[in-house]
């Protein structure tokens, strides 16, 4: 599933208090520090997944003529590239 942009702060939030509350890390810096590296963390994972994305559009487009000539799931092949990339980079999504 993916995770709006909308919602990296809350999840970020969310994440630092429980890191803190549960006594996993002790902060060196302020928890605002810690949440809004959390925050670029998440938003760096979510664009490359973005951009992986965008690429596959771009494969298929140069297919498309193909893909509706024989009536194929656009869905499908998608998903299909999509993960064949994520396996050929070892891409973690």
């Amino acid at each position: 599933m993916r995770i709006p942009h909308s919602w990296i702060p809350i999840i970020s939030k969310n994440i630092a208090g429980n890191l803190i509350t549960k006594r996993l890390i002790e902060p060196q810096v302020s928890i605002d520090k810690l949440k809004q590296r959390i925050e670029d963390v998440l938003f760096n994972e979510l664009s490359e997944e973005d951009r992986l994305n965008d690429e596959v559009r771009e494969i298929l487009k140069g297919y498309q003529g193909e893909i509706e000539k024989k009536g194929l799931d656009y869905k499908k092949l998608f998903d299909m590239t999509k993960r064949k990339l994520i396996k050929e980079r070892n891409i973690v999504i």
